[in-house]
């Protein structure tokens, strides 16, 4: 049954049927309405904390369905109670009559003459074996006491033998048909009704007259064993239906702790408590699916679970009422930084703009929700006009990246410029100048290929430097050697100071041509330094000589 309408025509069946309305089918149809009706309402329930409502608020509303039930359901417990009064008044009487039937017969055993009453013993068996149910408490004493009456009528009283031959070979087709029928019912896949037509065939066996001695114990023995089987599968089944009963308790356990154990302390935004909804709802959805509990647990454990969870939505509700007074803050404050961005993005300060973008960008995130009316609008907004930035920056990167190329391939053929004055013996020292100018004023080259780019300029152009003061050393040696042995030693002295002095000159002209906009290009320009040192303290040196031969010549 898996609507509450297909329960209700089942109880309107009970009602109508003429046999007795057992209790253990009006359980399992109460069972089965109130698992559909209690998940209907957890569902309602749900629904209604989700819009906000707090789960101690939530009125389930009125089902008429479960009215219509339970007048049904009462009415059923009225059947069922004139049913039992009734029952228990037959019973009554048919205990009476049993007990009647057992003097008529103790009456009949004492009698002289076996074959005279043979055929009112047989009638008052025929009489019992009608007379059905007796109290349950009756029941074995009556079967032992009927047993025994009837065992010593054939034993003890000198029947005639073709008589009793022929009731002890019928009584014991009759058991031989019952055992064979209880050896089939282990063959039963619905274990309960098996066991139920076994009871019925215990009845039929016990109301059975006796067979002859030499088959009374196998006969016994056969049936016995045959109810044995059945009945451990009855038992086997209810065992195994407890270990699955206490399993799903101890599943259902656990979900408990789950519940129980959610740190509420960590649900601090709305997307928190969103996932968190979806595990427990998982977990609704989990405990429905999984069995009964142990009947005298079931209840307290799903108390247990609803607490646990009408705990949670009520946190839930009041986290969200909460969160409802902070939302119009929240959307001030993105609306303040809206107005910064926007002011922001026409700027071309491309860096220290990116910055503060940025820096607002994480503001953005550290603030709270707003509505979601105006969630997605506000967010847009701010995005725009951080996107509009960042857009204008990229475009300006572009073109810069696409300039540097262009230096790159300007500083390359000055390199190659340089390279072929290089191929000379004798270099223009005008041109050197002019191609080192050149150079300086080329911007940016990109980044990667600076460093690589600058060691081939230095390299060329320390060969240069070397060929352009060789050459201009070469010339003053030859005017020196023209004099070194004309004049005084005072005279040669100037000369050589004046050609170190020239020198000195050529170095500081080369340096004015070099920059020092990367760091390559001031290590370039130390070395050459390092060299105008070095040939002052030359020229120091003999600066002082100079003086020492002048006062010589004086005295």
């Amino acid at each position: 049954m898996s609507t509450k309408e297909e329960v209700i025509e089942r109880l309107k069946e009970f009602m109508q049927q003429e046999a007795p309305i057992e209790k253990a089918e009006l359980d399992s149809a109460k069972v089965a309405f109130y698992r559909i009706h209690n998940a209907e309402v957890e569902a309602a329930r749900n629904a209604f904390v989700e819009a906000g409502g707090a789960a101690d608020d939530f009125v389930p509303q009125p089902d008429e369905k479960e009215a219509e039930f339970k007048e049904l359901l009462n009415a059923i417990k009225e059947i069922r109670s004139a049913q039992k009064d009734a029952d228990d008044k037959e019973k009554e009487a048919n205990l009476t009559r049993k007990l009647n039937i057992f003097d008529k017969m103790e009456a009949l055993i004492a009698s002289d003459d076996a074959n005279a009453v043979y055929q009112q013993f047989k009638a008052l068996q025929g009489e019992w074996l009608e007379i059905k149910n007796v109290p349950v408490e009756n029941v074995t004493g009556l079967w032992k006491k009927y047993q025994s009456l009837t065992e010593k009528f054939y034993d003890l009283l000198k029947l005639n033998s073709v008589f009793r031959e022929y009731d002890f070979k019928k009584n014991l087709e009759t058991k031989t048909r019952i055992c064979e029928t209880a050896e089939k019912l282990a063959e039963e896949t619905d274990v309960i009704a098996a066991f139920r037509k076994l009871q019925q065939l215990h009845q039929e066996f016990r109301d059975t007259g006796p067979v002859a001695k030499d088959f009374r114990e196998d006969i016994w023995n056969r049936f016995k064993s045959a109810s044995t089987v059945v009945s451990r599968a009855y038992q086997q089944f209810f065992e195994n239906r407890k270990e699955q009963e206490q399993n799903n308790y101890d599943q259902k356990v656990v979900i408990c702790e789950i519940v129980e154990a959610i740190d509420f302390e960590l649900l601090k935004t709305y997307q928190d408590w969103k996932n968190k909804t979806d595990e427990i709802l998982a977990l609704q959805a989990k405990w429905k699916e999984i069995g009964y509990a142990p009947l005298k647990l079931n209840s307290k454990i799903f108390e247990r679970f609803r607490a646990a969870c009408d705990d949670f939505f009520n946190k839930k509700a009041s986290f969200f009422k909460e969160m409802k007074g902070s939302l119009s803050d929240n959307l001030d404050r993105k609306r303040r930084l809206c107005e910064q961005a926007e002011a922001l993005k026409e700027s071309t300060d491309w860096k220290a703009t990116a910055e503060t973008l940025s820096r607002l960008q994480k503001e953005w995130k550290e603030i709270g929700p707003v509505t979601r009316k105006h969630s997605e609008a506000i967010w847009k907004r701010f995005v725009d006009a951080c996107d509009y930035f960042f857009e204008q920056k990229n475009k300006v990167n572009a073109s810069q990246h696409s300039e540097e190329h262009e230096n790159l391939e300007k500083k390359r053929d000055i390199i190659r410029q340089l390279r072929d004055l290089n191929s000379s013996d004798a270099p223009d020292s005008n041109t050197v100048h002019d191609l080192l100018k050149q150079w300086s004023a080329v911007g940016h080259v990109p980044f990667k290929e600076k460093d690589k780019l600058f060691k081939q300029y230095k390299a060329v152009v320390d060969v240069l430097f070397d060929k352009l003061n060789s050459q201009r050393r070469h010339v003053n040696k030859n005017q020196f050697d023209s004099g070194r042995f004309a004049g005084t030693p005072h005279e040669r002295l100037v000369r050589e100071y004046e050609v170190k002095k020239a020198e000195i000159q050529t170095y500081e002209n080369n340096l004015g041509f070099l920059s020092k906009s990367s760091k390559n290009g001031g290590e370039f320009i130390q070395e050459i330094s390092r060299r105008i040192d070095l040939l002052k303290e030359e020229l120091e040196e003999l600066a002082k000589k100079i003086e020492s031969s002048a006062q010589e010549n004086e005295q």
